[in-house]
């Protein structure tokens, strides 16, 4: 467990014996494909790091319907806002890929956290990093046109590759509900960039084909 809070940037500049409580506090899941690890209005009693493995976060409505609202991959956490108010979980978290947790429990990160600012001082850089990341997601949604949210989406996936294949290792449905598109309107819009000679599709691979029509792209 110590070897894998060291890996943690939270963690990773604290001595073996700084971690020695947090690691008392730490819980190890195995969680499966598909796998609920907590639901909305379940009590959060500390944070998740994600070791390997992908995590949705999403709010379901009444008629069951999905809306993700954040993707996390190894090394990034979640839960550490709603643990610092003593609020319940506002979204519920499932597995995509079969994933490996560590649950850090609020005590043991408490009395840590008294001890070493060094701490406090990442939690509130990873805080902040998720909120302008959060208000950046607001602007897209309100300012951006669906094609412009897609576009920018690829762009930012593909890390200015042209002509080089790369793979987005999540389904379509997840990418539009994390869009803010409907399934259909998304594959309409890929179906039409393709057409296009912008952007050629084979399963979960991409290649872009011509960046700067992909940007001038509007549907």
């Amino acid at each position: 467990m110590a070897a894998l809070l060291a890996q943690v940037p939270l963690f990773n500049e604290l001595s073996a014996e700084a971690l020695q409580p947090i690691v008392a506090g730490t819980t190890e899941i195995k969680v499966a494909r598909d796998e609920v690890i907590f639901q909305r209005g379940d009590p959060c009693v500390g944070f998740h790091v994600v070791m390997y493995g992908l995590v949705k976060l999403l709010f379901v409505s009444s008629s069951g319907a999905e809306r993700v609202v954040r993707l996390i991959g190894p090394g990034d956490g979640f839960g550490e806002a709603l643990m610092f108010m003593g609020k319940d979980y506002i979204v519920t978290a499932v597995a995509l890929r079969d994933s490996l947790l560590l649950h850090v429990g609020r005590d043991a990160l408490f009395e840590q956290l008294d001890r070493d600012p060094r701490i406090a001082r990442r939690m509130l850089a990873g805080l902040s990093s998720r909120l302008y990341n959060l208000m950046a997601d607001v602007e897209a949604y309100t300012l951006k046109s669906a094609p412009q949210r897609l576009v920018s989406w690829l762009l930012k996936e593909s890390r200015g590759a042209v002509g080089e294949a790369f793979r987005i290792e999540i389904g379509k449905a997840v990418m539009a509900s994390r869009l803010n598109l409907s399934p259909e309107h998304f594959s309409r819009l890929l179906r039409d960039m393709s057409d296009k000679g912008l952007l050629r599709v084979r399963g979960r691979e991409y290649t872009i084909i011509d960046a700067q029509g992909l940007r001038n792209y509007n549907g």
